[in-house]
């Protein structure tokens, strides 16, 4: 059964760490080329996010980009996905597809002129904070817990003209609120669990939930142990609660995966690298109907992609 992963942080371990190896399933990295094809990813958003010592310097972002085109596309067997077609193809040619997104806007200094630069060099898809404040909006850790800035508003916008899917995961909630309000377009939760399961400030109140559903979006569970269950260890299993609240509100149509394998320092019990991601299909097949397994791990992020990213590479 095909995966689609909506958020991983391997771009960021190879900018701290060039020594490590794509190609191969070796100890540094948990998303590999190897562990890709045994699991049977079929697609992959890298998110270029920057470590704190290299935050809000967008040299560090063209880097990343780099490594992305140098260390991850340089394999025949992956395939660089910018627009609708390339999707297809990539489905149509087995290959696996590398989608580019930006997590957290610091780096931008409220620049849109280096947003439409990200654009033109194959980005589709933005988080607008990661947990503490930029100049767009407050992260979820921000203890104001404000929202969007007018600078931030005419990110929004532009984002909207450009075709660029935006991420509310990380996001404070009042900037939940009026991200949905702004956008004309449908947003996503790239990597967030359902906060009535697990109530930690990453994860989605129901409200928030129904809200993303009603606007078409979809959102990824992810794999980030605290935000998964406050036991330790957290067993694999404990992921079927978040998909049955998610599925609960309505989303059985708007649920999908985001990892966040590499930007985590601890591992679900059965579900430690990407290598293991058909352990988890498995699992749901145990619990779950065939048709809504290959919705869940597959089906949702292909479709919302498909009537989402744009039909041209050239910026509007």
């Amino acid at each position: 059964m095909k995966i689609f992963d909506a958020h991983c942080d391997a771009l960021s371990k190879l900018l701290e760490r060039p020594g490590l190896d794509f190609a191969r399933a070796r100890d540094g990295l948990d998303v590999t080329l190897e562990r890709m094809q045994a699991s049977g990813i079929a697609v992959q958003n890298f998110a270029v996010y920057l470590p704190e010592r290299y935050s809000g310097d967008f040299r560090y972002v063209l880097e990343s980009i780099d490594l992305f085109h140098e260390r991850i596309l340089r394999a025949p067997q992956m395939r660089f996905i910018r627009t609708k077609a390339d999707l297809r193809n990539a489905a149509a040619e087995h290959r696996i597809g590398a989608l580019l997104s930006l997590e957290g806007v610091d780096s931008l200094h409220g620049s849109l002129a280096l947003l439409r630069i990200l654009r033109r060099l194959g980005l589709t898809g933005v988080g607008i904070t990661w947990n503490r404040a930029n100049w767009a909006a407050d992260g979820v850790l921000e203890p104001r817990q404000g929202g969007f800035t007018a600078a931030g508003l005419g990110l929004i916008e532009e984002c909207n003209r450009l075709g660029l899917i935006m991420d509310v995961s990380h996001l404070a909630e009042p900037g939940f609120w009026e991200l949905l309000e702004a956008s004309r377009k449908p947003v996503i939760a790239s990597h967030s669990n359902a906060a009535a399961i697990s109530p930690r400030k990453r994860n989605l109140t129901d409200a928030q939930i129904r809200a993303l559903i009603a606007a078409e979006g979809v959102i990824g569970i992810t794999f980030v142990p605290p935000f998964v269950s406050e036991e330790e260890p957290v067993a694999m299993e404990k992921l079927l609660p978040h998909i049955d609240r998610v599925c609960a509100l309505g989303g059985s149509r708007h649920l999908g995966f985001g990892s966040d394998f590499d930007g985590i320092r601890e591992w679900l019990v059965g579900l430690e690298h990407a290598g293991k991601y058909d352990r988890l299909v498995n699992l749901l097949l145990r619990h779950y109907r065939e048709e809504d397994v290959e919705r869940f791990v597959y089906g949702n992020w292909f479709r919302f992609y498909m009537e989402h990213l744009p039909d041209e590479e050239a910026v509007p």
